[in-house]
């Protein structure tokens, strides 16, 4: 079985891809060739080209037909409308990479299941792949195109630290100095290994049954957001002072924040995984945040050209634990 995976090395991918090619699949990605922070995938054929750019993947894919392609770098609907053109008659499955903040925001009922409204006003991210979403729906309707969605939910490897300010919150941990939290810290949250996503997603590569269907694949893990933080500070050694400021308050004063946080980690997220383990009855997510968090600080402390404090942002959260304590 031959699969074309389109990025393949990024934080979601690569487990993937390395997963993949433990199975036995055939597997070719398509990147621009440049070197990832994380390790090569053995085993697996690389293509040079342009994931943001239909003519560089039409270039480099040639005459090529797959059993599968999945696209992991595919955000606005002229991309997936290339993918559409490109692909049609070239491959018995095309697999979308979305995203569950699609799903209606404000949240009305928990827990979310695949057919919860597309809805997302705060997060023109989000919107975008819903539009992508539609133009799958219409072509698999229409003319058979064999789509099927995936929806993950903020999932990461060791590399990914889960919070906006990245390495300045540990940082800010280590120096013993407050850290912002969103709202009152107990929205809840599912954070999702990418080790874990990888064993939703591979079985469902190639299944007949899921071509012109949607499917999310998370951990069953749920974490209130005061939770992940005391979690990432135990890893690095600490105890977290956290300081609670609202998810507004912090948009207009980081406004590059401000549609993820509305649009997305303000809510409490639930998710009912029933859809994904009926079609794939081993799946299990085994990395709890207590793990997924120490291999983050592990990689962090393994890579101290990676260690980057943002001091403008360090700044500006100085300013809003202070109007929050005032």
């Amino acid at each position: 079985m031959k699969a074309l995976f389109i990025g393949g090395t990024g934080i979601i991918s690569s487990d993937c891809s390395r997963l993949a090619v433990e199975r036995g699949w055939d597997l070719t990605l398509l990147n621009r060739g440049k070197q990832s922070s994380r390790p090569a995938i053995e085993g697996a054929r690389v293509l040079v080209g342009d994931a943001t750019d239909p003519a560089s993947i039409r270039e480099a894919v040639g005459d090529e037909a797959f059993d599968v392609v999945a696209n992991f770098r595919a955000f606005t609907p002229d991309q997936v409308q290339a993918d559409i053109d490109l692909f049609s008659g070239r491959t018995g499955q095309y697999v979308f990479i979305s995203s569950a903040s699609a799903y209606r925001k404000p949240v009305a009922h928990r827990p979310i299941t695949e057919s919860t409204p597309l809805r997302n006003p705060f997060w023109q991210y989000s919107r975008d792949k819903i539009a992508c979403e539609d133009l799958l729906v219409a072509a698999h309707r229409e003319d058979g195109f064999p789509a099927t969605i995936v929806r993950p939910s903020h999932t990461y490897d060791a590399t990914l630290i889960p919070f906006d300010a990245g390495w300045t919150m540990i940082d800010r941990m280590r120096r013993g100095l407050p850290v912002v939290v969103h709202g009152d810290g107990t929205s809840l949250w599912v954070l999702t290994h990418a080790r874990d996503f990888a064993k939703g997603f591979v079985p469902l590569l190639g299944d007949p049954r899921v071509p012109g269907d949607a499917v999310h694949i998370t951990t069953d893990e749920t974490l209130t957001w005061d939770a992940v933080a005391q979690g990432l500070a135990r890893a690095a050694g600490v105890e977290a002072d956290i300081v609670h400021v609202s998810s507004a308050r912090i948009g207009r004063a980081v406004p590059d924040w401000e549609a993820g946080l509305l649009g997305d980690k303000a809510h409490s997220l639930v998710f009912d995984n029933s859809k994904l383990k009926s079609l794939v009855p081993d799946f299990a997510a085994t990395t709890t945040w207590a793990q997924g968090a120490r291999e983050i600080v592990a990689w962090y402390d393994a890579h101290p050209d990676q260690q980057v404090v943002d001091a403008e942002l360090d700044a500006t959260l100085d300013r809003l634990v202070e109007a929050e304590r005032a």
